[in-house]
């Protein structure tokens, strides 16, 4: 079977969620043990895995290009976030952002053109890093996406307001506990892609790797400069978010921002 069909059964599952947790959030119909729900994701999951394998891996090889690795990110995203829904995380509201964004993804990667050559040659040591490195930016885009709810749930909780989004959402501790634990598993992952980088590599600040290799290391010390605040200094509320979203914006241009003028603008596949 045509894997594109698969793309259109996720892509109307992830648009019927949205709509639904969008109700859910808007009519505060929370039900953490909606084991349909559940299934419904886990489905979206299953079939956006075979979308992304259909686009992604081919007879000429692993097609890791502009369009295709976005939705992979999209792809482990979704894992995570399901992975936190079955632990009773408080990620309900993440959803909303995360199933349009993921549908987008999905039509990119389908019908954008092909950015680069499929690469034929993948040992076992550079697929370990590319999981990481992928692994390490999927966390760390949702702890963006959750600093980003944070702020605005702090902004109306000092405006006394204390209806629709904000009675749905767990107390404002909880929401930042749960930031904190994403950026300290995303640092350790990133951690990891930066070691095996310097390992597998022979140069690391290679011509073609030193935008790449650059942004990680200042996205890494933003992240690990959060976490000593937050230690020692006891930095939450504004100042969590903001170095946050700054560590994410480093890695958004260390991930994407190479590929995106490598590929996209001068064309260099």
């Amino acid at each position: 079977m045509d894997t594109m069909i698969f793309s259109f059964i996720t892509i109307a599952l992830y648009l019927g969620g949205a709509v639904f947790k969008g109700m859910q959030v808007a009519h505060k119909m929370h039900s953490p043990k909606d084991a349909l729900g559940k299934i419904l994701i886990a489905v979206a999951l299953v079939t956006h895995a075979i979308s992304v394998y259909g686009v992604v891996v081919s007879s000429d090889g692993i097609n890791l290009g502009f369009f295709k690795v976005s939705s992979l990110i999209c792809l482990f995203m979704g894992f995570l976030a399901f992975t936190a829904i079955l632990r009773d995380k408080p990620i309900d509201s993440l959803l909303v952002i995360l199933f349009p964004l993921a549908t987008i993804s999905i039509l990119l990667s389908e019908f954008m053109p092909t950015t680069s050559e499929p690469l034929d040659h993948l040992g076992g040591s550079l697929i370990v890093h590319i999981l990481l490195s992928i692994l390490a930016y999927s966390v760390l885009t949702i702890a963006s996406m959750q600093a980003i709810t944070l702020l605005i749930q702090e902004r109306e909780l000092k405006k006394h307001h204390t209806i629709g989004l904000i009675q749905w959402l767990p107390p404002l501790q909880t929401m930042e506990g749960l930031l904190f634990d994403m950026i300290w598993f995303g640092i350790v992952l990133l951690s990891g892609s930066i070691i095996s980088g310097f390992v597998f590599f022979d140069d690391m600040f290679a011509q073609h790797l030193v935008h790449k290799t650059v942004f990680t290391l200042i996205a890494w010390l933003i992240f690990a400069i959060l976490l000593w605040g937050r230690h020692y200094l006891g930095w939450r509320g504004r100042t969590a978010v903001k170095w946050t979203i700054g560590g994410f914006l480093a890695l958004m241009l260390a991930y994407f921002g190479s590929k995106f003028v490598l590929e996209l603008v001068l064309q260099k596949v």
